[in-house]
C-alpha cells in the first residue's frame, strides 16, 4: 500500500517542478511512512510514498525498466505476481527485484495498455513511456485503490488522494452540482468530486495522455451480465473459490490480521484464513461503550471459533465526535458512513501489531446481503402481480390513498409496490434515499437539475436481470466504490494496508453469475455463502441478523453531538453558505430533538458537509475545527 503522485507538463519544453512534486508526495506521508522518493525527466515527474509489504528490501519506487525507457509508480498488490513472474522470466524478461511492481512493467512491455487485463489484484498505477512520451493511468476493476486527476491548461496532475493535488497548488472550489446525489446517497459516484475540476478515474478504466492523442479514457472491465454465463451453483464450487481468494490475499512479507465485525462475512474470512497461516491468526474488533451499539460479544464468538489472538477497541461518544474533522481531512470529502469513525480507531489499534489486514467488504454486494435487495425483489415480484390483476385507474387511485396514510403506517406503505410503480429510479434507489426527492427540492436553495441516481441507473440498465441482480450490479460500481474508499482511507490514516478477498475479480465474476434465487432465497440473504462456509462459522453467527456498525447516531446527535449541530448546521456561518433553506434545516433539527422523527442520518450529512467546507474551502486546521465542536 502506497501513495503515488505525478505531474506531466503538456508542453515538451516545460519542466516538472521538484518542489511541487515533493509537496504532493509528502501530503501522503500517512500512506507510506517507510520510504519516499521522486524522479523527474524534463516535463514529467513521478513520486512515491512506500508502505513496504512485499520485497521489503527491494521494490523501491519510482521504478524503471533496465533501459530506463519506462517508469512506474504503483499502489496496491498483484496477487498473481508469483504466477506471472516465472512466465515472464521464461519469455526472456530479466528481474532486478522480487516485487510485483516490476511485473507490471514487464507486462506493459509485452502488452501495452492491455497489461491491466493480466493483473489479479488491487491497483492504481502510472507508467510514463519515455519512448512514446505517453502517460498511462490505470485503476483496478472494482475500485479498491483510489486515483484522482486534474487536467489544467498546461499540465496533467494525478494522485492517490485529492489533498496531494491541492498541495501542488491546484486551485479549485466547491462544485454544488454534486449536492442532489450527496443528499440522496451520501456520496458522489460518477467521475466528479466535491472539488470543481478534480476528477476520479473510475474503476475498471485506463486513462492515457500524449501530445498527439490528448486525454483518452477506456473501460477495460465491467461486471458480467446476470445469467449471461451459466455457472455451477453449488456451495462446494463456491467454497473452492473462496479458499483460493483467501490464500492469494495472504501474500505478504510482514505480519497480517483480520478485522472481525461479528457478522457472517468477516467470521467466514477468519475461519477460512486461520488454517492457512503459521501460528495463531490475529483478529481485531471495535465496539462502542454502550450495550445497544456493541457487537463485540459476537466478534469474540468468531475469534474463538478461528482460534485467533483477539484484540478489542472500545470507542466512546467523545472519541467519535472528536475524530470527525481529522477523518474528513483524510477522506477529502464529507464522511458518508458513520462506520468510518470506528474503523479508524480499529485500524490504529491493529497497526500496533500488524501491517496488513483482511476485511469482509464486498460480500453483501455480490451475495445479495442487504435488506434493501430483499425489499426491492419483493416489491418487483408483488408489483408485477398487482399490475396483472388491477387496472391502471385502480392502481392510481390506490396509490393516492396510500400516500394519504398517516404516521408510520403511511411511511411503510409509501415504500411498497402500491405507491412506487416500476421505475427503477423509484423502486430501487429513490425508495432508499437519505433525503427523498421532495425534501431535497425543499432543502436546496437552488435545486437545479436533480438526477441523483443517474450513475446507478446506468449500471442497472447496462445488462438484463431481475431487480436484486440489477441493484447489486449497480452497487458494485457505485455504492461499493465509496465503501472501498472508506476502507482505504481509514486504514491508510493508520498506515496499514487493508485487503478485500471477497473482491478478487474472478470470485466476483463467478458470484454474480450465480442465479439470484441461490443468493437471495426467500427471506434468507447470502444463502449460498452461508451454505459454503457453515463448517467454519459458528451456528449462532450464521443465523443472526445483519447489523453492520450499529452507531446510535440519532440519540448521540441529541446529546453529545448537540453542540456540533448548533455550530455546524444551525450557526450563522453555516447558514451563510447559501446552500440550504434555513427554515427547512431548522425544522429538521427541531423535529429530531423533540423526538418526532429520527433525522440522524440527514443531520449527519449536513454536519459533515460543513466540516468539509471549513477544512477545504476555509483552509482551517482539523484540530481547530475539533476544538470548536467541543466548545
Amino acid at each position: 500500500m502506497c501513495g503515488i503522485v505525478g505531474i506531466v507538463k503538456l508542453h515538451p519544453e516545460a519542466r516538472a517542478e521538484e518542489p511541487r512534486l515533493r509537496r504532493m508526495r509528502d501530503a501522503l506521508a500517512h500512506r507510506g511512512p517507510d520510504a519516499a522518493a521522486l524522479w523527474t525527466d524534463g516535463p514529467v515527474g513521478l513520486a512515491h510514498r512506500r508502505l513496504s509489504i512485499v520485497d521489503v528490501e527491494g521494490g523501491a519506487q519510482p521504478m524503471s525498466k533496465e533501459a530506463g525507457d519506462a517508469w512506474i509508480v504503483f499502489n496496491g498488490e498483484i496477487y498473481n505476481h508469483p504466477e506471472l513472474l516465472p512466465r515472464l522470466q521464461a519469455r526472456g524478461h530479466v528481474y532486478r527485484t522480487r516485487s510485483d511492481t516490476e511485473t507490471i512493467l514487464h507486462l506493459y512491455e509485452e502488452r501495452g495498455d492491455a497489461c491491466v487485463e493480466s493483473l489479479r489484484g488491487m491497483f492504481a498505477f502510472a507508467i510514463w513511456d519515455a519512448r512514446e512520451h505517453r502517460l498511462l493511468l490505470a485503476r483496478d476493476r472494482l475500485g479498491i485503490k483510489p486515483l484522482y486527476y486534474a487536467l489544467r491548461r498546461d499540465e496533467l496532475l494525478f494522485a492517490s488522494e485529492i489533498k496531494a493535488l491541492l498541495a501542488a497548488g491546484v486551485e479549485t472550489d466547491f462544485d454544488p452540482s454534486v449536492l442532489p446525489e450527496y443528499l440522496a446517497t451520501r456520496f458522489v459516484s460518477g467521475e466528479g468530486t466535491f472539488f470543481r475540476g478534480i476528477r476520479k478515474l473510475l474503476p475498471g478504466r485506463v486513462l492515457t495522455w500524449s501530445a498527439s492523442e490528448g486525454l483518452r479514457i477506456r473501460r477495460y472491465w465491467r461486471p458480467p451480465p446476470a445469467g449471461g454465463k451459466p455457472v455451477p451453483a453449488g456451495a462446494a464450487e463456491l467454497r473452492e473459490r473462496l479458499d483460493e481468494s483467501a490464500r492469494l490475499h495472504l501474500m505478504s512479507d510482514v505480519p497480517l490480521g483480520v478485522f472481525l465485525s461479528g457478522g457472517l462475512d468477516s467470521a467466514a474470512l477468519a475461519g477460512l484464513v486461520a488454517p492457512m497461516v503459521s501460528g495463531p491468526l490475529r483478529t481485531f474488533s471495535v465496539g462502542f461503550d454502550e450495550p445497544e451499539a456493541n457487537e463485540l460479544p459476537w466478534a469474540r464468538i468468531a475469534a474463538r471459533a478461528a482460534g485467533s489472538l483477539h484484540r478489542e477497541v472500545v470507542v466512546s461518544k467523545s472519541d467519535f465526535f472528536s475524530a470527525l474533522p481529522l477523518l474528513v481531512w483524510h477522506e477529502d470529502e464529507p464522511i458518508a458512513f458513520t462506520s468510518s469513525v470506528p474503523l479508524y480507531y480499529l485500524a490504529k489499534a491493529a497497526a500496533e501489531d500488524v501491517k496488513v489486514v483482511l476485511t469482509g467488504e464486498g460480500a453483501d454486494e455480490i451475495f445479495l446481503g442487504y435488506n434493501r435487495y430483499r425489499i426491492t425483489a419483493w416489491n418487483e415480484r408483488l408489483g408485477r402481480a398487482w399490475r396483472t390483476v388491477a387496472s391502471e385507474g385502480a392502481r392510481r387511485a390506490t396509490a393516492r390513498a396510500v400516500n394519504r396514510f398517516p404516521g408510520s403506517l403511511g411511511r411503510r406503505a409509501r415504500r411498497t409496490f402500491i405507491a412506487l410503480g416500476d421505475d427503477p429510479r423509484t423502486l430501487a434507489f429513490e425508495n432508499f434515499a437519505v433525503f427523498p426527492q421532495d425534501l431535497r427540492s425543499r432543502l436546496l436553495v437552488a435545486p437545479g437539475a436533480d438526477d441523483a441516481f443517474a450513475p446507478a441507473v446506468r449500471e442497472w440498465e447496462d445488462a438484463p436481470g431481475g431487480a436484486a441482480e440489477s441493484m447489486s450490479r449497480a452497487d458494485l460500481q457505485t455504492y461499493l466504490v465509496e465503501l472501498l474508499m472508506k476502507q482505504d482511507q481509514m486504514s491508510m490514516a493508520a498506515s496499514i494496508e487493508s485487503r478485500v478477498p471477497y473482491l478478487d475479480h474472478e470470485l466476483v465474476e463467478y458470484a454474480i453469475s450465480i442465479p439470484a434465487r441461490r443468493r437471495l432465497s426467500g427471506f434468507r440473504t447470502k444463502a449460498i455463502l452461508r451454505d459454503a462456509v457453515r463448517d467454519v462459522v459458528p451456528r449462532s453467527i450464521l443465523q443472526r441478523r445483519k447489523m453492520g456498525f450499529p452507531v446510535p447516531l440519532g440519540r448521540w446527535l441529541r446529546e453529545q453531538g448537540r453542540a456540533a449541530i448548533d455550530e455546524m448546521v444551525l450557526s450563522p456561518r453555516a447558514r451563510g453558505r447559501g446552500l440550504f433553506e434555513p427554515a427547512v434545516v431548522a425544522a429538521l433539527v427541531d423535529e429530531h430533538r423533540a423526538g418526532g422523527a429520527d433525522h440522524g442520518e440527514r443531520l449527519w450529512l449536513l454536519l459533515n458537509l460543513e466540516i468539509w467546507q471549513r477544512l477545504f474551502l476555509d483552509r482551517e486546521d482539523p484540530h481547530a475545527v475539533a476544538e470548536v465542536l467541543h466548545a
